[in-house]
């Protein structure tokens, strides 16, 4: 048997024991996914400038196209993937370079520092900061104010849909004129939804890996991941509330084909002492799908891309409802065949995965019609 093999077979229950943690050697598993997903350093790129700056002390990278503009450009914000623990710029360098030469627009992506070691929620703030000093000064890299994107894909689409719904409410800056969210996770309350059954050992995130990451996110006992995978943390009544806006019933049919059985009643029994542990998930900044209605209807334009095979499918197809029910247009691109964390495959020849240049493409185009 592979090891590949060997790692699909593992059962659920060395995840609930917290065993994974030494199975893995997951202390070791982040580092080797943070320098797995580095990339190999694209060549030099005649028809961009491409600059590091820091804006409000968080770094990040600008790419401006070198051909004078007729106009000011839009700008586009963009937060990278990888569970707020690993992921780079670096890793997203060829699909940025493509964003800002085929939308002739400037691309500003946001480095901010990793967790664990930088606890959370600073990976959020420091996005948030970096939004807020782009839209104070946009004129000075020839960005049309009106014309700003918020972007990001995974927890980075996390970031910007918590952050787009912030600045919703600001009234001494822009208002943001679309945002783009790329297979985005957006609620740790239902991990029973169609999606993470029918894709729950799927690479590169399995479902046990999401409950598993968000521990670690939160610099949480990764011990606690079965309970959270049972909804074990989520209080009878806010279970109850949620449930309007998080059930599998408000799935589409089309994507329930290849399964969907709801949880069984009696996996579920909510312990007090895991939900004091992780009530932060339970947060709007954690879980931006559970913001009130009134805020949602406040916000603007959106594109939502989801995946054939990804655990989080449905997070972007429940906010795509709630969105759409509160008169907010949707752009909503299902890439069948994609997987979660494709999109930084983009750009390398024959190692790159065609699900990869469909999503370039189709976030290209949307971006353009902006």
């Amino acid at each position: 048997m592979t090891n590949r093999e060997h790692l699909i077979r593992m059962d659920k229950a060395y995840f609930e024991k917290g065993i994974v943690l030494e199975y893995l050697g997951l202390q070791n598993i982040v580092g080797l996914l943070r320098l797995a997903t580095v990339g190999f350093p694209a060549l030099w790129d005649s028809a961009l400038l491409i600059q590091n700056h820091r804006f409000d002390g968080v770094r990040v990278r600008v790419y401006q196209p070198k051909k004078p503009a007729a106009q000011k450009r839009k700008g586009i914000l963009y937060f990278h993937g990888g569970a707020g623990t690993y992921g780079c710029i670096h890793a997203y360098e060829r699909v940025l370079r493509q964003f800002a030469k085929e939308t002739d627009s400037v691309v500003v992506a946001v480095g901010y520092n990793l967790g664990p070691e930088n606890p959370y929620p600073n990976q959020y703030t420091e996005c948030l900061k970096a939004a807020i000093h782009f839209m104070k000064n946009p004129e000075g890299f020839g960005v049309d104010p009106s014309r700003i994107i918020i972007s990001g894909d995974s927890c980075g689409a996390n970031f910007a849909t918590r952050i787009c719904q912030l600045l919703a409410e600001r009234t001494d800056l822009p208002k943001v004129h679309a945002q783009v969210l790329i297979y985005p996770a957006l609620q740790g309350v239902d991990f029973y939804l169609p999606s993470y059954q029918q894709n729950r050992r799927v690479p590169i995130m399995w479902r046990e890996f999401v409950a598993y990451f968000a521990c670690l996110y939160l610099q949480k006992n990764v011990s606690l991941v079965g309970d959270v995978l049972e909804s074990r943390h989520v209080p009878e009544d806010l279970k109850r509330k949620y449930s309007k806006w998080v059930s599998g019933t408000l799935i589409p049919d089309e994507f329930k084909v290849r399964g969907y059985k709801p949880q069984d009643p009696s996996l579920y029994k909510f312990k007090p002492q895991v939900y004091e542990q992780m009530k932060e998930v339970l947060d709007e900044t954690f879980s931006p799908l559970l913001v009130e209605d009134a805020v949602v209807r406040k916000l603007p334009q959106t594109y939502i891309l989801i995946c054939e095979f990804d655990v989080v499918r449905d997070d972007g197809l429940l906010y795509k409802k709630r969105l759409e029910d509160n008169g907010v247009p949707v752009t909503l691109c299902h890439i069948k065949g994609g997987f979660h964390g494709v999109l930084s495959l983009f750009g390398y020849g024959i190692f790159s995965f065609p699900s990869a240049g469909l999503m370039v493409k189709d976030i290209t185009k949307f971006l353009k019609s902006l």
